[in-house]
C-alpha cells in the first residue's frame, strides 16, 4: 500500500495576466519565433509553384516547336520537385509549431480555469450555474484557442502569401493587377458586414448550449425525485423544448459560418475575367505588356491562388468572431493564479504519534450566515483545545454545517475565531491548510483507486487509516484490494463504505484541527461505535475534533457540546446540558427511546443533510 507522489508537469506554469489574450501569445514566444521564420520562408516559397508551372508550359510549347528537348523538361521538373519538397518541409515545421502553440495555450487556459473553479469559496460556488460552467470548460476554451491557431496560421498562409503574390503580379503588369484585384476587397467588406450576424448567432448558440447542459444535469440528478412525484412527463417535455432550441440555434450558427464561403470565393475570383481577357492581349502583343506563354500561365496561376487565399482571410474573420464570443464567456473566469498550498504532510501515523505544541480554538461573539441572508448564528462563544472532542448539534436547519464552513474560513463572519491567538480571517490559505482538516456531507470520491482516494497523491501507508474506519477486512476481500478502481463518485461502494472511506482520507490527511460534519450518518450503530472509539484515540494523540452531528448516541462521552437553537448556543458538558437546556434533553431522550424501540415514531430524521 505504499505509493509515490505524481511527477510535477513543468509545462504547466501560471499565466501572469490570464484575462488578456496577449499573455498567452507572450508565453509561447519561442514557438511563435519558429512559426515566424518558417512561415516567411514557406509562403515566399509558394511563389515557386506558379513560376515553375509557367516555365513547364513554356518548355512544353518550345519542345513542340522544336526549340527545346525533353531532357530540359526533365531537368526543370526535377528542380520543381526539389523546391516543392523544401517548401513543404518548411510548411510541416510551421504547422507543427502552430499546433504546439495552440495546444499549450489550451492547456494554460484550462489550467487557469480549473485553478479558479477549484479555489472558489462555498459562498461563490453557490452562485455559479453548473451547466454554464460545463459549457465554458468543455467548449469555449477549444473554440478560443482554435481561433488563436487560425489567426496565427492565416497571418502567414494568407497575409504574407498575399503580399508575395501581389508583388509577383505587379512585376508582370501593375495595371492589370490593380484592375483584377479590385474585387478582393469586396470579399472582406462582405465578411465584415456579416460579422454581426455571425457573432449574434454564436452568442445565442452558446446560451442555448448552457441551458441544455443545465437541464440535462437537473434531469439526471433529480430523476428519482421527478419519478416519485410523477413529474417525469413535464420534465421530459421541458427538456425537449431546450433540445429543440439548441438544435435550431446550432443549425443557424452553422448556416452563418459556412454558407458565405462560396460567396467569398466567387467575389474574389471575379477578377479572373480581366486576367483572361487582358492577359491574352499581352501574349498577342496588343495589351499593356509583352508576355510569352510562361508569363501568362504564371500570372494566371498566381492570381487564382491569391484569390482563393483572400477568400480564406474572409473566412478567418468569422472564426475570429466566434473565438471572441467564447473568450468573452470565459474571460471573467480567467482570474489571477492561486498557487497550490504547500502544507506539511501528516501521514496516517499521526493517529498514533502525538503532535507537538498545543492547539487552542477560541470563538468570541461570532455572527455568521449564508451569503445574502441575515445572520443565522449570533453571539456564539466557546473555546476548545487539543485532545478534546467537541460536539455541535441542534434541531433541523440550526446552522451546524454553516458553523463548520465558517470555522474553515469559507464563510465571512463577524466577531472572532482564533487559532492559537491568530485570527482565522487573517490567516493565509496555506496557513489554514496546515491547521485544518474537513469532512463534509458529500464524500466527494474520485474515479480512481481506493488507495489514491485516501492518499490524494501523497506517499504513505494507508493501512492504519483503513483499520481506524473498520474497512481493512473489506478491502482485503476486494479483487485488487487497495488498488481497486472505484466508479464515478465511488458508486461501486455502499453508502456506509463511501462515508468510511472519506473519513479514512480525512484521518490520513489530518491536521491538528478536524471538522467532521455528520461522519456517522450512513453507518450502522456497531460501526458508529467502533469509529467513535478511534476518534477518541485520535484526539487523545494530539488533535482537536469538532464533531457536527444530529446523532447523539455518543454525546455523553464528548468533552463539551455546543447546542444550537434559534441562532444562539449553549456550551457545556453533556450532563450540564441535560440539566440546563430542556431542548437538548428532549432531543437526546427521544433518540435514546428510539434506539431502544426502533418502531417508535419519534426517531430523528437525518437533520444534518437538511442544512
Amino acid at each position: 500500500m505504499k505509493g509515490t507522489p505524481p511527477a510535477r508537469d513543468p509545462s504547466i506554469r501560471p499565466v501572469p495576466r490570464p484575462d488578456r489574450l496577449s499573455s498567452y501569445f507572450r508565453r509561447e514566444y519561442r514557438s511563435l519565433i519558429v512559426v515566424t521564420m518558417t512561415g516567411l520562408l514557406y509562403n515566399v516559397g509558394m511563389l515557386a509553384g506558379p513560376y515553375f508551372e509557367g516555365q513547364l508550359v513554356q518548355c512544353l510549347y518550345d519542345i513542340m516547336g522544336g526549340r527545346q528537348t525533353y531532357p530540359a523538361m526533365l531537368k526543370l521538373a526535377g528542380s520543381y520537385l526539389l523546391v516543392i519538397l523544401a517548401v513543404q518541409l518548411l510548411r510541416s515545421i510551421k504547422r507543427f509549431y502552430v499546433r504546439r502553440f495552440a495546444n499549450n495555450s489550451s492547456r494554460s487556459m484550462r489550467h487557469m480555469l480549473y485553478n479558479h473553479l477549484v479555489n472558489l469559496k462555498q459562498s461563490d460556488a453557490r452562485k455559479q450555474n453548473t451547466g454554464d460552467i460545463l459549457t465554458k470548460a468543455v467548449a469555449d476554451v477549444d473554440v478560443c484557442t482554435e481561433g488563436m491557431r487560425k489567426f496565427t496560421t492565416e497571418l502567414f498562409d494568407t497575409g504574407v502569401v498575399l503580399i508575395a503574390y501581389l508583388a509577383l503580379l505587379f512585376s508582370y503588369d501593375w495595371r492589370l493587377t490593380l484592375l483584377a484585384s479590385g474585387f478582393i476587397p469586396l470579399a472582406y467588406v462582405t465578411a465584415a458586414r456579416l460579422r454581426r450576424q455571425v457573432t449574434r448567432a454564436n452568442q445565442t448558440y452558446k446560451q442555448s448550449a448552457g441551458q441544455l447542459n443545465s437541464a440535462t444535469l437537473d434531469r439526471t440528478g433529480n430523476a428519482l425525485t421527478y419519478r416519485v412525484y410523477g413529474c417525469e412527463a413535464a420534465r421530459n417535455q421541458a427538456y425537449e423544448t431546450f433540445l429543440s432550441d439548441y438544435e435550431q440555434k446550432a443549425r443557424l450558427t452553422n448556416v452563418w459560418e459556412n454558407t458565405p464561403q462560396p460567396l467569398y470565393h466567387i467575389i474574389s475570383m471575379a477578377g479572373v475575367i480581366w486576367v483572361l481577357y487582358l492577359g491574352s492581349r499581352n501574349v498577342t502583343g496588343q495589351g499593356w505588356g509583352s508576355w510569352n506563354l510562361a508569363a501568362f500561365t504564371t500570372y494566371l496561376a498566381a492570381f487564382a491562388k491569391m484569390a482563393l487565399k483572400s477568400s480564406s482571410a474572409a473566412k478567418l474573420f468569422n472564426s475570429v468572431q466566434k473565438a471572441r464570443v467564447s473568450w468573452g464567456r470565459i474571460k471573467p473566469l480567467m482570474q489571477p493564479w492561486i498557487p497550490p498550498q504547500k502544507v506539511s504532510h501528516l501521514t496516517s501515523d499521526s493517529a498514533t504519534k502525538p503532535q507537538t505544541g498545543q492547539l487552542i480554538l477560541t470563538v468570541r461573539e461570532l455572527n455568521t450566515g449564508w451569503p445574502g441572508q441575515e445572520p443565522l448564528l449570533r453571539g456564539l462563544s466557546f473555546s476548545a483545545r487539543q485532545g478534546e472532542i467537541i460536539g455541535i448539534t441542534g434541531p433541523v436547519a440550526c446552522g451546524k454545517s454553516l458553523l463548520g464552513l465558517t470555522l474553515l474560513g469559507e464563510i465571512p463572519y463577524q466577531g472572532s475565531i482564533c487559532l492559537n491567538g491568530q485570527e482565522l480571517g487573517k490567516l493565509s490559505q496555506a496557513k489554514r491548510n496546515q491547521m485544518l482538516s474537513y469532512l463534509g456531507h458529500d464524500p466527494e470520491l474520485l474515479q480512481a483507486s481506493l488507495a489514491e482516494n485516501i492518499r490524494l497523491g501523497r506517499p504513505g501507508d494507508i493501512a492504519p487509516c483503513l483499520r481506524a474506519v473498520s474497512m481493512d477486512a473489506e478491502v482485503s476481500r476486494m479483487a485488487r484490494q487497495a488498488d481497486t478502481v472505484l466508479g464515478s463518485g465511488g458508486c461501486t461502494l455502499s453508502g456506509g463504505q463511501q462515508a468510511r472511506l472519506a473519513l479514512a482520507r480525512t484521518l490520513y490527511q489530518a491536521r491538528p484541527l478536524l471538522i467532521l460534519d455528520d461522519p456517522f450518518s450512513a453507518v450502522d450503530p456497531q460501526t458508529e461505535a467502533a469509529l467513535f472509539r478511534q476518534l477518541r484515540k485520535f484526539a487523545a494523540n494530539g488533535h482537536l475534533v469538532i464533531l457536527l452531528s444530529h446523532r447523539l448516541r455518543h454525546f455523553p462521552q464528548l468533552d463539551h457540546i455546543l447546542f444550537l437553537q434559534q441562532g444562539h448556543a449553549s456550551f457545556a458538558s453533556h450532563a450540564a446540558l441535560l440539566q440546563s437546556c430542556p431542548a437538548y434533553a428532549r432531543l437526546y431522550h427521544e433518540q435514546v427511546r428510539a434506539a431502544a424501540d426502533p418502531t417508535e415514531t419519534g426517531a430523528p430524521a437525518d437533520e444534518g443533510r437538511a442544512e
